[in-house]
């Protein structure tokens, strides 16, 4: 017997499609596909979510010293008599990841793809586009979600055959 489901594609295209099964359940909370398909993306998911629980409180808070613009009131930056922006030195504190908790957040980053969102009253404009940090999300709000929970992180409900070819549909949704 497989120790996973081939899917009836290629190795490259069944890792392309896992990766974006993942990200999207990540990203989403929930999605609907096949059966199948579930349960190999829950394997994966199950996995990443548990390093970001083992990894969630591994860091260390830092203070930097960022140079940032000066801005007027109107939020526009301030220029001095050369024409160049003036900048002033401010004190911010930063997450630095520990080795192990950086080597889980490279783990993480060779399943999930990056994201972008767009919001709807600036659609189709590339200006107002963001990259949501997935891996963020996983340490800042999916790992204290679950940190009491010892495995069982997603759930598959059964919704029905599909009217194309029967296949079993489910939603696989992160409980």
């Amino acid at each position: 017997m497989a120790m996973y489901r081939k899917l009836g594609r290629t190795s490259s295209q069944r890792k392309a499609l896992l990766r974006n099964q993942v990200t999207a359940l990540i990203n989403n909370g929930k999605i609907v596909t096949t059966e199948a398909k579930a349960k190999e993306v829950r394997k994966i998911a199950e996995g990443i979510i548990a390093l970001a629980i083992r990894e969630r409180d591994n860091f260390e808070k830092v203070t930097v010293d960022a140079k940032v613009p000066e801005k007027d009131k109107d939020g526009k930056r301030v220029k001095d008599e050369n024409g160049k922006t003036k900048y002033v030195v401010v004190q911010k504190e930063i997450k630095k990841d520990l080795p192990s908790r950086l080597h889980a957040r490279r783990q993480m980053l060779k399943v999930l793809y990056p994201v972008k969102e767009v919001p709807a009253e600036g659609a189709g404009r590339k200006r107002n586009t963001k990259e949501v940090d997935l891996v963020a999300k996983l340490f800042d709000e999916i790992g204290p979600k679950y940190a009491d929970r010892k495995g069982g992180y997603t759930r598959i409900v059964k919704i029905g055959p599909r009217k194309g070819d029967a296949a079993m549909e489910v939603v696989l949704e992160l409980v």
